[in-house]
């Protein structure tokens, strides 16, 4: 019997809290109970502030990411972003404070025209997203040392830097910085946006695209989003991470692995269909926690990029192996 598109809708796949939150916020407890112990700043919570401020860029490129990869596909893109959104803003400004309230604007909007070229030629021409965005990144790194022959020029204002590196006093906590602020307002919107008809309809894209089509859903149309958001995620943690670490031709460099590496921490399969947004950011922030307990052992900084390939290689071989064990049921 033919299915009704009201029938297809009502299959869509809703992201549930097992969808590997609880793993990733297990290992994220035990994360943070180690650095009290090992760290004296993290006796106070202002310790675990400061970790929030330096975790808020890569939990902000982690919601971009998963939405691209919940879908189905990859943004190898957002590092090289980053980057070139920095050293954009710096010559732009070039210290000039009136220039602070359109520079910003502009660069969400440059950051948005990029995932909108990622995701119109994948969807349009049909060319995978992980050589779009791979092309995208050679791209945007070419362009930024063109123009600045390796050595950024200008220079970021008071105004802009503020909601990276500024904060307020609350009583008891001490400063909260802007950026934790921020990342909050960005995970109630991320939460909210996948508790709806649309967001369910994004999972169900990576999950089953042929019952989104018989639903009426535009498979196109939900994956050329999720890279307009990508691109937009990228703009806001290059705009934190300017405020935090300054003018940089290398600010954004090694953040497409590190969000990858993220996402699947936090349980989202890489071929899309499976994943909480929620976990992909706890994923970040486990990341992030777990490089500063490294540091403060002691653990020499080359053993990160071991560890994220790990991480990426034992994500994979889980997925496929689930996959696998999937397939054996059903032809049981």
């Amino acid at each position: 019997m033919t299915q009704t598109a009201t029938q297809v809708t009502r299959r869509l796949r809703r992201p549930t809290f097992s969808d590997g939150t609880g793993p990733v916020l297990a290992v994220l407890a035990l994360l943070l109970v180690a650095l009290a112990f090992v760290g004296p700043a993290y006796s106070e919570p202002s310790g675990y502030l400061a970790l929030l401020k330096r975790a808020a860029p890569l939990m902000i490129l982690a919601i971009g990411q998963y939405f691209v990869i919940v879908s189905g596909g990859f943004d190898l893109s957002v590092g090289s972003l980053v980057t070139a959104e920095v050293v954009i803003a710096a010559r732009l400004l070039d210290g000039d404070e009136s220039a602070t309230l359109w520079v910003i604007p502009l660069l969400l909007a440059i950051g948005a025209v990029v995932g909108l070229v990622n995701g119109l030629v994948t969807t349009r021409l049909l060319v995978p997203s992980f050589i779009v965005t791979l092309g995208m990144l050679l791209v945007l790194d070419g362009a930024v040392f063109l123009w600045t022959g390796g050595a950024p020029r200008g220079s970021l204002t008071e105004a802009f830097r503020t909601v990276g590196r500024e904060g307020f006093e609350v009583p008891l906590l001490g400063q909260v910085p802007w950026s934790v602020l921020l990342l909050a307002a960005l995970v109630v919107a991320a939460v909210v946006f996948m508790r709806s008809g649309r967001g369910r309809t994004l999972v169900a894209v990576g999950d089953n695209e042929t019952a989104v089509r018989l639903g009426g859903g535009s498979v196109e149309g939900m994956r050329l989003l999720a890279f307009v958001l990508s691109g937009i995620s990228a703009a806001v943690a290059a705009i934190l991470l300017g405020g935090f670490a300054g003018v940089s031709a290398q600010v954004g460099e090694g953040l497409e692995f590190q969000v990858i590496t993220a996402v699947v921490l936090g349980g989202v399969v890489l071929g899309g269909g499976r994943g909480s947004v929620v976990a992909a950011m706890a994923g970040a922030l486990t990341l992030e926690a777990l490089f500063s307990l490294l540091n403060l052992l002691g653990v020499s900084g080359g053993l990160e990029s071991a560890v994220q390939g790990v991480i990426i290689i034992a994500a994979v071989a889980y997925a496929a192996l689930g996959r696998s064990k999937f397939r054996t049921r059903r032809t049981a």
